[in-house]
């Protein structure tokens, strides 16, 4: 009798095909069309992960780019308006701090929107022209970053370390012959090369004319050295060396000035001893050798001899401002460089060694234009963490433009200053100042300021 079961064919023994008894269609074929349906159901599965997974992506990507844009829009924004409503802000460095702002929002306008453009869709959408635009924008406006810097660098140089010479060189026409010379020397490198064609090959130029939807930025080794010398590599450099001998010099006023508070404290402290001899200003020597010297006159007169007068207690909040200011732009030279090195150090590295020996992921590339694309953001960030006018002006501001509808009028950075100093140096004031002095400017603010304190 023919049994109705199928027979599975053993390992190693080659048996006929078996046969359904009812259809007499192969137990194989059916197999194949099981496991041709499980396939076919699992590939739109794995086809939908992927889907969502370069959704997510570009989902992060966007919200990333966009976070980065509209922080360093209204940040720098937010810059140019404290300095235009706070007149104490209306300082000579703070021209440079401006325009500055103005060049890092037209960064985010016309350099970064047109980037996350291209990394979102994956294509250039807006022909051969605009590309040549976009390029020249994205080169001038980031060489005019780094250019405004390096003037900051220069004036507080001279503000620190030539303070004799700084009201004579820093005048206001000297400002704005720098500004105006920081404005147009990137466009030497911008947009001549870029819209005459001397920025990159012929073979690159013919590829463009043929893929008009693709818009890399290739150059040809000359142009790579020039504008890379101009924009990053010699300014630079000019900033180390200033910032260098800042820091030098801020140093040696600071060890100075304690150094001077100390000998006239201990003198001071024996100032009834006969060592004094005459009161009348003769020079007393505090050390062998040391160059530095006290008078008679200055020691029984005042506790200290630096903070004897409220006018050498200006002086001296006015050389910690400085020191402060550099410290702070000297951060924003730090961070400008962590920002740029990278992409500077990759471009100059690929041009030179050539597109087929340095090859690069195109996500690669797109990470070192962003974080160079960060710093434009940072900077108002940094200015308001470390600047304390600029974080009362920034205070003031925003309160203007969310709380009273630009009704409140302009903070008093003065008068800010006044109550920061009476809570700031509460506990040195007792080794700096004279108590009768301190009683008279305790009474001075307490009816200023009444209860605010």
């Amino acid at each position: 009798m023919a049994s109705n079961s199928v027979k599975v064919p053993q390992p190693g023994r080659h048996l006929p095909l078996a046969t359904t008894p009812q259809t007499g269609v192969p137990t194989t074929t059916i197999v194949t069309h099981i496991y041709n349906l499980s396939a076919a159901v699992a590939q739109p599965t794995t086809q939908s992960t992927q889907q969502w997974t370069e959704v997510l992506v570009t989902v992060l990507k966007g919200s990333a780019m966009g976070f980065i844009i509209v922080t360093a829009i209204l940040g720098n924004l937010l810059v140019i308006v404290s300095v235009m409503r706070h007149r104490k802000l209306r300082i000579i460095t703070n021209y440079f701090v401006v325009s500055l702002a103005f060049a890092d929002m037209l960064v985010a306008i016309l350099a970064m929107t047109f980037n996350a453009s291209v990394q979102l869709t994956g294509r250039w959408l807006f022909g051969y022209t605009m590309c040549d635009f976009w390029n020249s924008m994205d080169v001038y406006f980031s060489t005019a970053s780094i250019l405004h810097l390096c003037c900051i660098s220069v004036d507080r140089y001279y503000a620190i370390v030539k303070p004799l010479k700084y009201p004579m060189q820093m005048t206001r026409r000297t400002v704005a012959i720098m500004l105006v010379a920081t404005w147009l020397a990137p466009a030497v490198i911008a947009f001549v090369p870029i819209f005459m064609g001397w920025y990159t090959t012929e073979g690159h130029q013919q590829f463009r004319r043929d893929h008009p939807d693709e818009c890399d930025f290739k150059v040809n080794r000359v142009y790579a050295i020039v504008s890379s010398s101009m924009s990053f590599w010699i300014p630079c450099t000019i900033m180390v060396f200033t910032y260098f001998a800042i820091f030098r010099e801020a140093n040696r006023q600071e060890k100075q000035l304690h150094s001077r508070m100390g000998k006239a404290m201990l003198l001071n402290h024996h100032r009834n001893s006969s060592e004094y001899g005459n009161a009348n200003g003769d020079v007393i020597s505090t050390g062998g050798g040391s160059s530095k010297t006290l008078t008679a006159h200055e020691v029984h007169h005042g506790e200290g001899t630096l903070h004897s007068t409220p006018t050498k207690d200006r002086n001296i909040i006015k050389m910690k401002r400085e020191h402060k200011a550099a410290r702070t732009l000297g951060i924003i030279m730090g961070t400008f460089i962590l920002c740029w090195l990278p992409f500077f150090l990759w471009y100059l590295i690929t041009s030179l060694c050539g597109e087929e020996n340095c090859s690069n992921p195109d996500s690669v590339v797109a990470l070192m234009f962003w974080i160079g694309y960060l710093n434009s953001t940072l900077n108002p960030l940094i200015y308001a963490y470390f600047n304390r006018d600029f974080r009362e002006a920034f205070k003031n501001t925003l309160q203007c433009a969310f709380c009273s509808l630009c009704r409140r009028p302009p903070s008093d950075l003065d008068a800010l200053d006044v109550r920061r100093h009476s809570l700031r140096y509460d506990e040195r004031t007792k080794s700096i100042y004279s108590e009768t002095y301190l009683k008279h400017i305790d009474r001075r603010r307490s009816s200023e300021f009444g209860s605010s304190l």
